[in-house]
């Protein structure tokens, strides 16, 4: 019905001459008092040769009608797909959308242009950064100042933020370096571990890691970045107590690290894992960014794993990550 409401919109100019047409032929008709068989028989030529010129005329806007919808199914368009037009008009307007489609890819070309040299900017620059930071390191190893552990910590900050940067720039390239292979997750999860000792040690927190002995099929690489940054949420939402690293009993592959932190609260649960979200905790910690879950979910998600975040209040936090093979 939509494109017959549109054949008659767009020929109701010539209908309206036809009806006219027929109007004038039906008063000569009856001015010159011709008989009803006259009348009838031109009326029927007429009415005939209305249907069958219209209908063919119809039967090919329908037609085009329909490759035009093909055409729209072509992701991305290509106005190269568009049929040779019928009249001047027509032409016109296909070559509207030629400069349109020209300028779009004009514009597009120049955002991943510069998306491009923004990405390489900030990779240089953090691989860059990582050379102080490491001369800085040796220079608080060789030295014999009180205040060494204070600037031995905000130094490790640094180099967390540093790796999230680098991590978030090549999650969001064109390519990416995954390398998938079946990996020992107590390797992966001890390599983790390893690297947050030294705060393990000054906040007095407990580890309680108990062997997985478990396969993945998954990037160690990137499964070890997300572990990092969860034993790093633990670590900074937890006073006292312990985290726990094991293999969630009854469940296929699901690894669950646990802290006795301050907890989520219930209504930022649904929303820690969105990009820029602090919720409650990153108000009060302002050096929270909101980003190290939001991370973790694209990774996992990438890699084809899960993730889902269980809390309490004052009773701490279970973050599970799901591996298994689908």
């Amino acid at each position: 019905m939509r494109v017959l409401g549109g054949y008659l919109k767009k020929n109701v100019r010539w209908i309206v001459v036809d009806v006219l047409c027929l109007a004038i032929m039906i008063l000569v008709i009856s001015l010159n008092n011709l008989p009803i068989s006259e009348w009838i028989y031109g009326a029927s030529v007429c009415l005939f040769l209305l249907i069958v010129i219209g209908g063919m005329d119809f039967w090919r806007y329908y037609h085009r009608h329909k490759r035009l919808l093909k055409i729209r199914e072509i992701i991305p368009i290509c106005v190269d797909a568009m049929e040779t037009p019928e009249d001047v008009l027509e032409e016109d307007y296909q070559a509207f959308v030629r400069m349109i489609d020209m300028a779009k890819g004009q514009e597009i070309n120049e955002l991943k242009r510069q998306g491009r040299d923004m990405t390489e900017y900030y990779t240089m620059w953090i691989h860059q950064i990582k050379t102080p930071i490491a001369a800085m390191r040796l220079l608080l190893q060789e030295g014999e100042y009180v205040e060494n552990d204070e600037v031995s910590e905000e130094l490790f900050r640094i180099e967390q933020y540093v790796e999230m940067a680098l991590q978030y720039l090549r999650l969001n390239a064109d390519s990416t370096d995954y390398v998938i292979r079946r990996l020992d997750l107590d390797e992966a999860v001890r390599e983790a571990v390893r690297k947050y000792a030294r705060v393990f040690v000054r906040k007095k927190i407990r580890l309680d890691f108990k062997p997985l002995q478990t396969q993945a099929l998954t990037d160690e690489k990137w499964l070890v970045f997300v572990v990092e940054q969860i034993l790093s949420n633990a670590l900074k939402y937890t006073v006292r107590g312990s985290i726990s690293i094991y293999m969630k009993e009854e469940a296929d592959k699901v690894l669950v690290i646990e802290d006795t932190g301050i907890g989520i609260r219930s209504e930022d649960l649904p929303r820690v894992c969105e990009k820029g979200y602090t919720g409650y905790n990153g108000h009060t910690d302002k050096r929270s960014t909101g980003i190290g879950l939001y991370l973790c979910k694209r990774i996992l998600a990438k890699l084809g794993h899960t993730i889902e975040i269980e809390s309490e209040i004052g009773k701490g936090t279970r973050v599970l990550i799901g591996l298994a093979e689908e």
